[in-house]
């Protein structure tokens, strides 16, 4: 984790982003300290001593993924849990046979669907519940659904395995309900504070999803009992959760995160029909969930966000569309020799842990590189580009194939370098349009826009990981 000073970032918190000039960040800068100077006459900006509230905001962003990412890795112990020797053995069972075969679309719809859901009521919720309770109420919902997960670990389902079912979908869509709204109402918080932050958060997500596919191989070359294995994952999970609850209630003693989360003196709220006053040092700001309306206006956040919006949505899109579906079926070209390498740890490997790091690299790319801004069409035009992965991927060694029967990639070289651009892009293009979002609106608006956002990105996966059922049937 590379921790960026803050000068190296924009000052400004919410105001529209500039380029990196210094006689415009001058004005920037200017333009910043008139709009505090309406907080608290001579009041100083803090510094962000020894980084404590980027290295929180990083951790937090791994707690946001790394409980999910266990429960999803844990694969093995479903299918163990799952199973019914005894039933498959006489074939009686065959709704114990559908459970096994589609668990995990079971589980990719119990996680995405009411995650759409309680981002809609996130955002309604965004002035009528403080971040505080919402974010201290999704942790302790979460670390409960483990802990039921970890009591269970160990107890004999061999007998009521569709019992066991229901109790994990709905745990799942219970855990995966509690986790939209923490890293969403995490996300929109950090729209108030300085672009590194939103950067540390969005960079930690990445970060919990390396440590994941690592701890899925270490699993892995230990030929661990499934059961110890899983009781490990969640009882990491259990610790991070209590860690993150932890620092978060440090955050708000910090000065450096008391300054940015203070009230400023109310505004106005923009109509969709005017430009924001962001820039304007007559118009002070507000603090989230300071403003006088309850629901926070969604037609100017669309239209000021709705270029950004689309890039999340697309970069997300083509991301599932690939990963993990058409990934984690390429085979390496010299299977037949049987070595642990091209068998047991190719996918791993190639697909899962690459694909993180090269993630995690990219959203930590943007501590430095800012380019292209906002407002540049340089940007959507990138986020276009990622379509060309889709054929790429599809002409390397995806098995089975029936339709398209020629690999055009003759090598194991390509998807371990298609599948790290994959990632190097996903992580720097959707942490760019991430952290732009909320600092081209007013910063009452900031936290009701990082759940639009949310919004976007949740939708990209839905709709990516819908395609993928109907890509994979065209190869």
């Amino acid at each position: 984790m590379a921790i960026v000073p803050e000068d190296e970032f924009h000052h400004s918190s919410n105001s529209t982003y500039r380029s990196i000039s210094s006689s415009l960040r001058a004005e920037q800068e200017a333009l910043l300290e008139r709009q505090q100077d309406c907080l608290s006459p001579g009041l100083q900006r803090p510094e962000d001593r020894f980084n404590a509230t980027y290295i929180i905001f990083f951790s937090l962003g791994v707690g946001s993924l790394m409980p999910w990412s266990f429960f999803i890795t844990a694969k093995e112990y479903w299918m163990f849990k799952l199973s019914n020797s005894s039933s498959s053995a006489t074939g009686e069972d065959s709704g114990g046979s559908d459970i096994l075969n589609y668990f995990e679309s079971y589980l990719a719809v119990a996680s995405t669907v009411p995650s759409v859901l309680c981002l809609l009521a996130n955002f309604l919720l965004v002035n009528r519940v403080s971040v505080y309770v919402r974010v201290l109420a999704s942790l302790t919902i979460i670390l409960a659904i483990f802990m039921v997960m970890i009591l269970l670990v160990k107890v004999d389902t061999s007998s009521w395995t569709h019992g066991f079912f229901a109790i994990t979908i709905v745990c799942m869509v219970i855990m995966s309900s509690a986790s939209t709204v923490f890293s969403s109402s995490i996300y929109g918080m950090t729209g108030s504070f300085p672009m590194r932050n939103s950067q540390a958060l969005l960079s930690g997500g990445a970060m919990g999803g390396t440590v994941c596919a690592v701890a899925s191989l270490v699993d892995m070359a230990a030929s661990s009992d499934v059961s110890d294995s899983a009781l490990a994952f969640f009882l990491t999970a259990v610790i991070f959760l209590g860690l993150c609850m932890g620092l978060y209630l440090l955050l708000p003693r910090l000065e450096y995160a008391r300054y940015y989360m203070r009230p400023i003196c109310p505004t106005r709220v923009f109509s969709g029909d005017e430009e924001p006053p962001q820039d304007s040092p007559s118009t002070p700001l507000v603090a989230p969930g300071s403003s006088d309306s309850h629901i926070p206006p969604l037609r100017p956040i669309l239209k000021t966000t709705a270029g950004l919006g689309f890039c999340v949505l697309y970069v997300f899109f083509i991301t599932s569309l690939i990963y993990p579906a058409i990934c984690t079926n390429i085979e390496s070209l010299d299977k037949g020799s049987g070595s642990p390498w091209t068998t047991k740890f190719f996918v791993p490997i190639t697909v899962f842990l690459l694909y993180n790091f090269a993630d995690l690299c990219g959203r930590q790319l943007t501590a430095w590189i800012q380019v292209p801004g906002p407002k540049s069409k340089v940007l959507p035009g990138l986020v276009l580009l990622r379509t060309c992965f889709v054929p790429l991927f599809m002409l390397c060694n995806y098995q089975p194939r029936v339709h398209l029967r020629t690999v055009v990639f003759q090598s194991d070289v390509y998807p371990i370098l298609f599948c790290s651009l994959l990632g190097l892009s996903n992580g720097y293009l959707s942490t760019l349009a991430l952290i732009y979002g909320p600092k081209i609106v007013p910063r009452e608006l900031a936290e009701a826009t990082g759940v639009v956002l949310t919004f976007y990105l949740c939708m990209g996966l839905l709709l990516g990981s819908a395609c993928s059922a109907l890509l994979v049937h065209l190869i």
